[in-house]
């Protein structure tokens, strides 16, 4: 046996060993409900960063450690907090970030919940929670890595590493942009792995290689100066509401698929993938049909697609035999790879405009844009995670897209152009993510810290 060969297994050992105290940590910070958005007691959002910062500290691998917020551009705020963790690399090693974000969704009627959001809940092999897998599983798989690298390696470890745990990526990383500049030199790197992504199933790996960009705004449409009795006046006044259902029907053709001029699409293969697979893990009925045209995955990884995401009009209970004077909906578009999230807002927002009826009023607000993002897969950190999950699954990974969108991911490449940026992830198609009864199946999150621990191994053999 090699001696190669007998670190790897002491590495696959130390993780292994290391999962029940991963898995309590992780429950730990489930139990705090980092919710960055303004409405939700921020105190607690200070409370997560505090406790990453120590179990960064406690790895016993960093130099330094710390709890920094950034400002907030074109405001007077600051973003939320997040924790950096750095140390130096010796003698010629690379250099590894690690990204993950401590930050998660609100939980949404918590009678949705089968068990409280957030106590976590260990049944049938998960472990239910808001944040149990996006992303607070990605902070313990980086952890339990940088855990298992240190006992292994002891003293011999000269690889750099830098951890970077954000506290607000499902707020809309407001920061971001200006942490990465004002911490530039301690969070340069030759590989960036960011954990907050998905896998091809429970066990098989993925390894993300695209991700759609979005496009959010709120449209107002508006056609009276004032609400209007619908007796008096209905049949020769326009109302708000259906003027909105007009126009947003032009949105998409008859099979569903998005019809504004100017959006384009990626033309890429993708693996097989049926329509029984879509309605199992989608939740979809069997008497409800998908939408859009050619494979499953293309309209979903390379194609993009519009949504309609929330509504203010009068609600059911509060109806009355009124004419509506506006009413506003929010629109988030996902964009292809390939186009620039700016460009395709642009030509939804000319359609809008072009096909607005009766001729209401538009107004576009509150405009959020990110870029898509396709991974160059010919760098020699692909070729070593792909060695490193296959190992660490006992599965081949497959190369994957995302129909979400990470749009900072735009902001590394921008600052770090030199760096390899690899996307992985803990998530299963069944994780929920965002919903209630998110969760994280275990046999996956022991599967992943094995995989990003052989990576680090592999990386900090290398010389830049």
């Amino acid at each position: 046996m090699t001696s190669e060969t007998a670190r790897r297994d002491a590495l696959r050992e130390s993780v292994e060993g290391g999962i029940p105290a991963a898995l309590a940590d992780l429950g730990d910070l489930v139990r705090i409900p980092s919710i960055a958005w303004p409405a939700f007691d921020q105190s607690q959002v200070q409370r997560s960063a505090d406790a990453v910062a120590a179990l960064a500290t406690g790895t016993g691998v960093f130099d330094d450690v710390r709890v920094v917020r950034a400002a907030i551009p074109g405001s007077d705020e600051l973003g939320q907090p997040a924790v950096l963790a750095t140390r130096a690399a010796r003698n010629g090693r690379p250099t590894v970030l690690m990204y993950a974000h401590h930050d998660v969704q609100p939980t949404g009627d918590e009678a949705l919940w089968e068990t409280p959001p957030f106590e976590p809940t260990l049944r049938d092999g998960r472990l239910y929670g808001r944040g149990a897998a996006d992303d607070k599983a990605g902070v313990l798989v980086h952890i339990a890595a940088v855990r298992a690298l240190a006992e292994t390696f002891g003293d011999d470890l000269d690889l750099g590493l830098a951890l970077f745990v954000e506290g607000e990526e499902e707020y809309g990383s407001r920061s971001f942009a200006q942490f990465l500049s004002d911490n530039r030199e301690a969070l340069a790197a030759d590989v960036i792995i960011v954990a907050d992504s998905g896998n091809w199933d429970l066990a098989t790996p993925g390894l993300t290689v695209s991700l759609r960009g979005n496009a959010r705004f709120t449209l107002t449409v508006r056609t009276l100066d004032h609400a209007s009795h619908s007796g008096m006046f209905g049949g020769a006044v326009p109302d708000a509401t259906m003027a909105a259902v007009k126009l947003l029907a032009t949105l998409w053709d008859d099979t569903g698929a998005v019809a504004v001029h100017g959006l384009f699409e990626r033309h890429s293969d993708t693996p097989e993938y049926t329509e029984a697979t879509l309605r199992d893990e989608a939740g979809l009925p069997a008497g409800v049909q998908p939408v859009g045209t050619g494979t499953i995955l293309s309209r979903i990884w390379n194609k993009p697609s519009i949504t309609i995401t929330g509504i203010d009009a009068t609600s059911v209970a509060a109806a009355s035999n009124t004419l509506a004077p506006e009413i506003s909906v929010v629109i988030s578009a996902r964009v292809a790879p390939g186009q620039g999230a700016r460009e395709a807002y642009e030509a939804i927002e000319a359609h809008l405009r072009a096909h607005a009826p009766f001729g209401a009023e538009l107004t576009f607000a509150d405009v959020d844009c990110g870029n898509a993002f396709l991974v160059d897969t010919s760098g020699w950190a692909v070729g070593d995670a792909r060695e490193a999950l296959a190992e660490g699954y006992g599965v081949e990974p497959v190369d994957i897209g995302v129909g979400g969108s990470i749009p900072f991911i735009a902001d590394l490449v921008e600052t770090f152009p030199g760096a390899q940026i690899l996307v992985t992830g803990v998530e299963d198609p069944h994780t929920r993510a965002h919903s209630p009864n998110e969760s994280l199946h275990v046999d996956t999150f022991r599967s992943a810290a094995i995989s990003e621990a052989l990576l680090l191994a592999k990386v900090a053999t290398r010389t830049k």
